[in-house]
């Protein structure tokens, strides 16, 4: 079977319209490539079960993996979930870049983002490990605790599928990520894996938005930020040396301008604002990734495991 492994192998499966199968297909390819990559000694085997602690109840022990094991394994139930993961959406406009009207779902940075957050949950919904969901714009449209069912899951999975749907009337939403980011940080009452995925596009003052990072690890979450971003266009500007009209999809602002004109210097704010990010987000114990909408999915679920690996 041909599983999905990068981009162009998703494009088959869009028109599934199930978001729950994209997540197993990429989770599945992406396992079949660590076994084939330097990093097959990560652990990629899941299970529902513990191994029996002596002196506990006997009730929950499941007795026909005894008879096929010989071994003592209780079967876990969504209280002894071992991690708590929380993931952050930017539905803000500029996520709808590259904007293609038309296109049923254009690999812009906000369905790259929720496909990644799909393939995430699918992996903690294998390893007992329960899922919540924030999506923000300039304010919080939906925000739903950790939880390990079947039904809250299903439930994340269609907001998220909704998000693939987004057209013209989801143009000119700005963001208020340090309104929602402290709000999430009060909500969360239980040590939680935070995971955001953002372009951190912010007109509010970086300081403000570096101390709302903070709160959420003053509360002792662990907190992984995905900064996503086409860096072909956004990071490097690379277009045709000719006039180009470029629109801000937050406010509607427009400019034209030859974008090699001003392209050595743009490229270097860029870089400057980046390497800034990262290295106040270091300060605070801040795991910050650079996401490519232009690369697989690869390296932000390794990303992710490697994460999920140093919490135990």
């Amino acid at each position: 079977m041909e599983y999905i492994t990068n981009l162009h192998n998703l494009e088959e499966f869009q028109d599934f319209d199930n978001l729950d199968l994209i997540a197993k297909e990429v989770v599945e390819g992406f396992i079949t490539g660590l076994h084939r990559s330097p990093f097959h000694g990560f652990s990629v085997e899941f299970s529902e079960h513990r191994q029996y602690n002596e002196g506990e109840s006997t009730r929950n022990i499941d007795w026909k993996l005894y008879g096929r094991s010989e071994r003592l394994y209780v079967k876990q139930f969504e209280e002894e979930t071992n991690l708590r993961c929380q993931f952050i959406i930017d539905t803000s406009s500029s996520m709808l870049f590259p904007y293609q009207k038309g296109n049923k779902t254009p690999m812009n940075k906000l369905a790259f983002s929720v496909y990644c957050t799909a393939a995430i949950m699918y992996m903690l919904r294998r390893q007992r490990d329960a899922s919540g969901l924030t999506l923000f714009s300039d304010k919080v449209h939906f925000h739903a605790d950790a939880r390990l069912s079947s039904v809250h899951l299903d439930l994340l999975y269609s907001q998220l599928s909704n998000l693939l749907k987004a057209d013209k009337t989801d143009l000119k939403k700005g963001t208020n990520a340090v309104e929602v980011l402290h709000i999430v940080a009060e909500n969360i009452h239980k040590r939680s894996l935070v995971v955001i995925f953002s372009d951190m596009i912010e007109s509010a003052d970086p300081d403000e938005v570096y101390q709302a990072l903070q709160h959420l690890r003053y509360n002792k979450h662990e907190v992984v930020l995905f900064h996503v971003s086409d860096k072909q266009h956004e990071a490097e500007l690379s277009y045709s040396n000719r006039p180009h009209r470029f629109i801000d999809l937050e406010t509607g602002e427009q400019i034209k301008l030859k974008p090699h004109e001003v392209k050595r210097e743009y490229a270097r704010v860029m870089k400057e604002n980046t390497e800034n990010l990262k290295l106040r987000c270091a300060q605070y114990h801040i795991d910050v990734i650079e996401a490519d909408i232009n690369d697989n999915f690869r390296h932000v679920l390794q990303s992710y495991m490697i994460k999920r690996g140093k919490l135990g």
